[in-house]
């Protein structure tokens, strides 16, 4: 008997949140999801990461368990009239859980609609969604909701639910080179591994599904996993080092793996902390650059993607390279974590009747100090030998009269 595809999907959808497949961080003993399970406590919050790693699965075993009324929405495909009847039911009911998918997609009527209901815990909602909440979700949903993301599921993981799956399949032939195969191809995405493997079922010779019947439907290239199993992040972490080293191709070469597997959010994550921890002042102009390339790629998508983050990956890696504003702020903030603060000086508070205009003066610079009396002389920011620096380090002297090294 050959089980409906979706149907095998659903069949194995957990209804209690030790069923899930990874997230121990979440979901593990005295993890914060579990524990307030077993509180009968909920809150919103929103799960954010890649497709097919447990975002509804959570969602629902989450309402499975808790047993409480609830509703699930699609901020692309439900209208304003949807989310009215939601909040008319939760009126009724004094309490409604929704599960919001693709929640960075909410335009902003709807927001405004369920803002305040959020807010008195009448609804309580739990959103889903593969895009970053940090850089996608509208602050005002963010400050009242809880932001948990969910880990990449690595093989091991796939190949457990894979194993639970093939309880369902009568008969089923598989063996652990094909599984492992499978679970290397989804990159991952553990639905993706479910549809594959049913596939695999429903086209095999009795019964018996091998590597080469995987590789003649689904055909895709590992690129997260090479032989010895690099992973995503390590991907992510050679892309980062090779620009950082000014290896053009290796960096292209990285920036190819990750456009290959489409993981565009990663990419644009990852470029970002470059431009500003690795080249920073020696090319303070590739901040924008990098933004200018993110959103022709977002504009365009796949495939012709690639043809910014190619052009600005490859200015990248030629850059000169400067750490000195990243190092300077990581002291600063170490400074502030050990107690090293003070007061802020008499002379720069709001009230002040003795702080000295710098436009009032020649170069629009005059001496006083800014830090508290415990840090003056303190420097966090050591300029680096390269054009940029150099050329605003000598203006900056040049602004003081020449006084100050």
């Amino acid at each position: 008997m050959v089980i409906n595809l979706e149907l095998l999907s659903n069949t194995l959808r957990p209804t209690k949140l030790s069923d899930i497949i990874g997230q121990e961080h979440l979901v593990g003993e005295n993890k914060v999801l579990s524990n307030m399970i077993r509180n009968k406590k909920i809150f919103s919050f929103i799960l954010y990461g890649k497709p097919g790693i447990g975002k509804t699965s959570i969602a629902n075993a989450i309402v499975s368990e808790l047993d409480r009324p609830n509703r699930f929405l699609n901020a692309t495909i439900n209208n304003k009239k949807d989310f009215d009847i939601v909040i008319e039911e939760a009126k009724m009911n004094g309490e409604m859980i929704v599960i919001i998918d693709e929640i960075h997609r909410m335009n902003k009527d709807k927001q405004d609609l369920l803002l305040p209901y959020i807010e008195s815990g009448l609804i309580i909602l739990i959103g889903l969604t593969t895009s970053n909440p940090y850089h996608k979700i509208n602050p005002a949903i963010r400050s009242r909701v809880q932001i948990f993301e969910l880990h990449e599921l690595n093989n091991n993981d796939i190949i457990k639910g894979l194993k639970k799956a093939c309880d369902k399949l009568e008969d089923i032939q598989i063996d652990k080179e094909s599984l492992k195969h499978i679970a290397n191809v989804s990159s991952g995405d553990f639905r993706s591994a479910i549809n594959l493997l049913e596939v695999c079922y429903a086209a095999s010779h009795n019964k018996k599904i091998d590597i080469e019947l995987i590789k003649s439907i689904n055909s895709k290239p590992i690129f997260f996993h090479d032989k010895n199993e690099d992973g995503h992040y390590d991907v992510l972490s050679a892309l980062q080092k090779s620009i950082r080293g000014s290896d053009v191709d290796a960096s292209l070469h990285y920036l190819a793996r990750l456009l290959e597997a489409g993981d565009l959010d990663s990419i644009y994550r990852r470029m970002s902390v470059i431009a500003y921890e690795d080249i920073g002042l020696a090319n303070p102009g590739i901040g924008p650059k990098v933004m200018a390339a993110i959103h022709a790629a977002e504009l365009i998508g796949l495939p012709e993607a690639v043809i910014p983050l190619g052009v600005i990956v490859t200015e990248m890696a030629l850059s000169p390279k400067s750490n000195s504003a990243y190092l300077g702020i990581k002291a600063a903030i170490n400074d502030i974590r050990s107690g090293n603060t003070g007061n802020v000086p008499k002379h720069i508070k709001t009230s002040s009747t003795t702080y000295k205009y710098p436009h009032n003066y020649t170069n629009d610079w005059v001496y006083q100090d800014y830090l508290p009396e415990n840090l003056k002389g303190k420097k966090y920011y050591q300029f680096k030998n390269n054009k940029y620096e150099m050329n605003i380090n000598k203006i900056y002297n040049e602004m003081k009269g020449g006084k100050f090294e």
